[in-house]
């Protein structure tokens, strides 16, 4: 036959033990021509989707298969002969996961007694004959026995015993390879990873190390010098026997939601035609009935009712149960989305087309994403598991790939430098770079780059970054399935109780066709959904998200102000600045603003052209008569994903189909490459329609910038809503608002303390934490004013427990409590609660100040039984000292994280006025370009990719924020002071354009020490 296809080799999702990618395993088995190549990761399939795509890019035949060790039995290589064999590979992989804690799996004998047709298996490391009996049970005609040579010293021996024993067991025996890399080249890192598998550093992992680098895909002549001709052969005969293919699944959506006496179709209509009234109880207006009947038209030929059956039971449950949900994304088109409750977005307000989100030339299901509030959504997980069962639904996994960080930190210590040096390695590297570090941070550091440990350190770390570390699972990403889905794939336990993963990545579910319903988590939801109930108890006015008045003057007054911190999506400092600009005035506007501040659009060079054609600076003109419909809404400038595609389909007659692709690769490019084909495609056919170079040149930087964040009008749109909302309410009830906001935190941008700092200087009354008045949450009480008071609620102690504050509450509404004592023994509250009350100064109310309440508390005891019913014998009073206001102050951030006195910047304003330090109320009257010195406590340092390195740091004093400007070369020089400073002093000049002030830093100066011990913290590089 003269001819190779090799059985058995590991990728690197073999996690820690195979050291080449698909892509390249493939790419050189291409290039030696081996016939087909089995992708066989230990007990799993996870990047079988990769690999299935890599093996047609190179046109080499796939083998599906799984190396797996039976518990006190032998190893086998299992291969897929056809869709029988491999849905019982996933049963096999199912129950061993499922069996074990996740990252491990526990595969029995037992677990083979179902059907095993259309599996092969080849018997590795075989001994001798002894569990050939059970193994020729299981398999019969379809059992092999590996023989696997690596030029060690026995070779011939090994071989020759090898072939005794299949001789003797009436056994074919098959050349396999045991491959881990594609490459020789890979020996090192192959060597490191499994140093790091186990837990050691390479030096005293010699007994886990291969003895050579033979385990690589290798030339037939040097397999020729190795193997006989038979073992070869016999290679091909398993591939010719292994015809399956992953496209051969078959996957179909759950039918069980259709009630007796209706069909999927019948049933949808009759769910829309329903929810059609209660959006609409007059009438449903003559264009919504239109598109409904269009929708409803489309989703019947494309056969999708069950999808939208799907989605609309997960809502239902949510409504049913009072938690607050919306759809976003594509689904913000549809109007059968929209009276099924799915979401609020009304398209026939809006200028967006259902085509977008569900079409027949693109033939692929719809994906709808919902969001529900972040601390309920488990609820509405339990809820779908329960509903399919933990065999027909399972969330989808997330690869998690090393970055920079996680790679130099393993690899270094896998080479044995000492955990200091690994720290400092590992802190020389961004959050999320995928770069090793650079020389001149490793300088900075203190280390030598051209020190040859370290050398090897970065060569190691470089060829690991983008590797899969492990598999995690999706937010909320969920696979419902017809029948089993460990028939289509692998299901194993998630990290967290109660949850099921499958082991494909979300990203290629697409490619084999499987229905994803994503259920979200979004902080908004919750704080908002706590709002509504806030205004309720205290005005008794139920608000929703559907009822909130549209098109309000104030709140888009509001936003033009850029008054938008703890607003959902344009309270950063890149959309703060952006808003005096663009000043939205109504929903579109929003719309806008939420997508233009994003890598697409930056990158791409359309946010300057926009808002000058926006402000009359110049003429709205397009690149062609053709482009018009698709540029009008944008005023000829691309802003959106979907523009993008509208583009490549006008202006360079691509397909539906191609445009789809081009989505995929937008999304993809990153990870995997894949646009340089489109930029030469859509280059020469734009070329050859007549634009101009420049043109192309600038769409295809946006369409990169779509890579990095893709941001679609749909979801833009769909976040406006909740944008709208919350500045609706933070602009009429801000109280409430902030309220909601402090009670659904950790959520946001802002700290609870910068959000009760923000209410305050907007003047609404925060009161301190009170055990006669203070709930677990934050609360609002009466005040004088038409807004109610902030009560500061339990919560906000820290180290305080839930369970205790409400046992608080409860023994407060049987009685007042008359003192300390009766407060602490009511409320059964140990030492270290009643102590954390006292410092928080939660006990004032009832004793006095801090010092008084901690001597208060000490003296606190439980009565014995034999005393029980006489009084406690009655102390002298004692009188403390109070505390200063400085002592207040640390001590208040401490416990509390925010203080309701002076602001700490207000105590220091005499030293930073001696030091001609100007506040950020003083900057409002200097001038453009003048320079001025400023210092604020650190409350967020941004590094976006979009910025070339240019850090933004935001400063807070008593007046409000600084926002600083810090460029690429001033930061590598101070970059300590800038990453670890709380107080920060800038020296630089002012900017202010079109009413927006940024300070651009000259120089850095650390004032931490003034704070003393105060604990500040910022929000940084997130």
């Amino acid at each position: 036959m003269n001819g190779y296809a090799e059985l058995h080799c590991l990728s690197n999702f073999s996690f820690q033990r195979g050291a080449s990618s698909a892509q390249e395993l493939f790419e050189r088995a291409a290039r030696l021509g081996y016939r087909a190549l089995a992708i066989t990761d230990e007990c799993t399939l996870a990047g079988i989707v990769r690999a299935w795509q890599a093996a047609k890019k190179q046109d080499v035949a796939l083998i599906v298969g799984s190396e797996v060790l039976i518990e006190g039995g032998p190893k086998l290589v299992l291969l897929a002969e056809n869709l029988a064999g491999y849905q019982a590979l996933c049963g096999l992989i199912t129950r061993a996961r499922r069996r074990a804690a996740k990252g491990t799996y526990r595969l029995l004998r037992e677990d083979f007694e179902a059907p095993l047709d259309g599996l092969l298996a080849i018997w590795l490391e075989a001994q001798d004959a002894q569990p050939l009996p059970w193994l020729r049970s299981r398999f019969r005609e379809r059992l092999w026995l590996g023989v696997e040579l690596h030029r060690g010293a026995d070779d011939n021996a090994r071989l020759q015993r090898l072939l005794d024993l299949a001789q003797a067991c009436a056994l074919p025996a098959v050349a396999c390879g045991d491959v881990h890399m594609h490459a020789r080249g890979r020996r090192a890192l192959q060597d490191c990873m499994s140093a790091i598998r186990q837990h050691l550093p390479v030096a005293d992992a010699g007994a886990y190390l291969f003895a050579n680098g033979e385990r690589h895909l290798r030339r037939y002549e040097e397999l020729a010098e190795l193997y006989p001709g038979a073992l070869l052969d016999e290679t091909l005969r398993i591939a010719e026997r292994c015809r399956f293919d992953l496209g051969q699944l078959q996957y179909r959506y759950p039918r069980e939601l259709v009630p007796a006496g209706h069909d999927a179709t019948s049933w949808l209509r009759h769910l829309v035609e329903r929810g059609a009234c209660w959006r609409w109880p007059q009438a449903v207006p003559e264009r919504a009935r239109a598109q409904l009947e269009h929708e409803l038209s489309l989703i019947a030929e494309l056969q999708y009712e069950s999808y939208f059956l799907t989605v609309h039971d997960i809502v239902q449950f949510a409504r049913e149960h009072s938690i607050l949900c919306q759809g976003r994304g594509s689904a913000a088109n549809s109007a059968v989305c929209f009276v099924l409750g799915i979401t609020e977005l009304d398209p026939t307000c809006n200028r967006l087309l259902f085509e977008r989100f569900l079409s027949r030339e693109r033939n692929e299901p719809p994906d709808i994403d919902v969001d529900f509030e972040h601390e309920r959504r488990e609820e509405v997980i339990q809820y779908v598991f329960r509903r399919y069962g933990r065999t027909r639904a399972a969330l989808t996994a997330v690869v998690n790939t090393y970055h920079g960080a996680g790679a130099v930190r393993d690899v270094a210590k896998a080479l044995g430098l000492p955990p200091d040096q690994v720290n400092a390695l590992a802190d020389c590297c961004g959050r999320w770079s995928n770069d090793p570090p650079s020389a001149e941070r490793l300088q900075e550091a203190g280390f030598d780059p051209h020190n040859p440990l370290l050398r090897r350190v970065l060569v190691l770390t470089g060829e690991l970054i983008g590797f899969p570390r492990h598999l995690s699972q999706h937010p909320g990403g969920f696979v419902v399935s017809e029948h089993a889905l460990d028939t289509l794939v692998p299901v194993e336990n998630a990290s967290m109780a109660e949850r099921t993963v499958i082991q494909w990545d979300k990203d290629d579910l697409d490619l084999v066709g499987l229905l994803k319903v994503d259920v979200l988590a979004l902080g908004m939801l919750s704080a908002l959904r706590r709002c509504f109930a806030l205004i309720e108890r205290y005005r008794g006015k139920l608000w929703t998200l559907a009822t909130l008045p549209a098109n309000d003057p104030a709140t888009y007054a509001m936003i033009s102000r850029a008054d938008t911190i703890g607003a959902f999506q344009i309270e950063s400092r890149a959309q703060m600045a952006m808003l005096p600009r663009l000043r939205p005035q109504t929903f579109y506007d929003l719309v806008i603003q939420v997508a233009i501040v994003r890598p697409g659009p930056i990158q791409g060079d359309m946010v300057h052209p926009y808002l000058r054609r926006r402000n009359g600076e110049e003429p709205v003109d397009f690149p062609s008569a053709e482009l018009k419909p698709v540029f009008e809404r944008t005023l000829g400038v691309p802003l959106f994903q979907e523009q993008v595609m509208e583009l490549a389909i006008v202006a360079a007659d691509y397909t539906p189909g191609e445009a789809d692709e081009l989505r995929r690769s937008m999304a993809a490019w990153k990870r995997h490459g894949g646009l340089e084909p489109h930029r030469q495609r859509l280059t020469s056919r734009m070329l050859e329609k007549g634009y101009t170079v420049a043109f192309t040149e600038r769409i295809f930087r946006q369409i990169e910038g779509f890579g990095s964040y893709g941001f679609p009008e749909s979801h833009a749109a769909s976040f406006a809503l909740l944008a709208y909302a919350s500045c609706w309410l933070k602009c009429h009830e801000p109280a409430a608002y902030a309220c909601a906001l402090v009670n659904s935190w950790p959520m946001g941008f802002y700290s609870p303390d910068q959000i009760l700092q923000d209410a305050r200087r907007h003047g609404i009354q925060v009161r301190p934490v009170d055990v006669r008045h203070s709930d677990w949450d934050c609360s609002l009480e009466a005040s004088d004013g038409t807004q109610p008071a902030i009560r500061l609620g339990l919560r906000m102690i820290r180290g305080m427990r839930e369970e205790e504050a409400r046992r608080i509450e409860t023994a407060r509404q049987a009685a007042a409590f008359s003192g300390v004592e009766d407060l602490c023994l009511r409320a059964r509250l140990d030492a270290s609660a009643s102590e954390r009350l006292a410092d928080a100064g939660a006990l004032s109310g009832l004793v006095g100040h801090r010092y008084q309440a901690r001597w208060a508390v000490a003296g606190v005891e439980e009565q014995l039984p034999l005393f029980a019913g006489i009084a406690a014998p009655q102390e002298s009073a004692l009188s403390l000292p109070e505390p200063t206001e400085g002592e207040n102050l640390l001590t208040d951030y401490d416990t509390l994280g925010t203080t309701l006195g002076p602001h700490p910047l207000a105590l220091l304003r005499e030293t930073l006025r001696a030091e001609r330090c100007k506040s950020s109320h003083d900057l409002q009257a200097v001038e453009h370009g003048r320079a001025v010195s400023v210092a604020g406590l650190v409350i967020g340092r941004q590094r976006p990719q979009t910025a070339s390195g240019v850090i933004f740091v935001t400063l807070e004093d008593e007046f409000g924020m600084i926002n600083v400007v810090v460029w690429h070369d001033l930061a590598e020089r101070q970059r300590r002071v800038l990453v670890q400073s709380q107080l920060l002093r800038i020296d630089g000049h002012l900017e202010t354009v079109d009413g927006v002030r940024h300070l651009i830093a000259g120089r850095l100066i650390d004032l931490t020490q003034l704070l003393t011990g105060l604990d500040i913290r910022s929000r940084d590089f997130r």
